[in-house]
């Protein structure tokens, strides 16, 4: 294949400049450090501030106890009949109180799920979720409404942090899918018009235990 002078040219070109590496001409622009004002303390405050901005439903409980009551009485104010939970460490958590509306019947009965999750984002109000949770891949978006135990040492500041925390957590075993849960469902693909619930949950509700 014969290729035109001009042609050539460019490409010797391209080939010298691969070849001669250049300094990045902003060395800072993508370092360790982070472009927002990192706030030690109030993550709790500044989570729920952005959270219910987005539409979302947060409750802070201070003890098991608290917890226990304030879900009962979410379950008996919606009139819900079938919770779904999958993760263990919940479950044992929220056994010693009866509830009698956990695990009765199956996926395609339930009113909401309980989930844990990886961890709270307080500046975005972010919710981490991963595939190496108990709860998986389906319940977090099959269920049309997501209940979230979540603890406080799991707030963190920005989305960066989550990321160094689940490296550290999992090493090279990243799970094979960590996706960002911001507020409830929406979408405002046809007509510009804000839709919520379409894709996922219709409400979401973070109950965060101060323990």
């Amino acid at each position: 294949m014969k290729i035109s002078p001009a042609k050539e040219n460019i490409l010797k070109k391209v080939r010298n400049a691969l070849s001669q590496p250049v300094q990045l001409p902003f060395p800072n622009a993508e370092g360790n450090s982070s472009v927002f004002v990192t706030e030690h303390d109030g993550l709790e405050l500044k989570f729920a501030e952005e959270f219910s901005r987005l539409q979302g439903k947060f409750v802070f409980c201070s003890s098991r106890e608290e917890l226990a009551d304030n879900l009962q009485a979410l379950v008996e104010h919606k009139e819900w009949k079938h919770i779904q939970c999958k993760t263990p460490a919940l479950l044992n958590m929220l056994s010693p109180f009866n509830p009698a509306y956990l695990n009765v019947g199956g996926l395609e009965e339930m009113d909401a799920a309980i989930t844990d999750c990886e961890f709270l984002v307080a500046r975005t109000g972010s919710v981490i979720l991963s595939s190496a949770q108990p709860s998986g891949r389906v319940l977090p978006v099959y269920t049309p409404i997501h209940i979230i135990i979540a603890f406080s040492h799991q707030l963190i500041f920005d989305i960066r942090d989550g990321i160094v925390k689940m490296k550290d957590r999992y090493g090279d075993q990243l799970p094979s899918m960590i996706t960002l849960a911001t507020g409830p469902s929406r979408t405002a693909d046809i007509e510009k018009t804000l839709v919520v619930g379409v894709h996922g949950p219709k409400e979401v509700y973070v109950f965060l235990l101060d323990e």
